[in-house]
């Protein structure tokens, strides 16, 4: 293997990992009876933004649709964290039996 190779190897490797990685953070958010206030909605839409900054690098200036598919799948685990993270947080500000639909904020405080 080429010294290029070997590293668009271990750029996709590292790549397909993290966007694993971002799993544990949305377990640990899904059960949050709270308002989620350890995310910082801030750093995650940077997260997101920096993703599909790539996606559209890696189909305009590459033609990479491997490397753009790794990074799509980054760009919407950052969506699914800032989702969960906008619904904890809309669920923790209603009081008991103010919620527009009871099943919605389920499990929450």
């Amino acid at each position: 293997m080429t010294a290029p190779e070997v590293a668009m190897v271990l750029f996709t490797a590292m790549n397909t990992v993290r966007a694993l990685a971002y799993v544990p953070q949305i377990l640990r958010i899904a059960p949050d009876g709270g308002r989620a206030e350890a995310i910082s909605s801030t750093t995650w839409v940077m997260f997101a933004l920096s993703h599909l900054s790539t996606v559209a690098f890696a189909i305009l200036a590459v033609s990479d649709l491997t490397m753009a598919a790794i990074f799509a799948a980054n760009v919407l685990a950052c969506l699914l964290v800032l989702v969960l993270t906008a619904y904890k947080r809309s669920c923790a500000h209603r009081p008991n039996g103010m919620q527009s639909a009871p099943a919605r904020c389920a499990g929450s405080a």
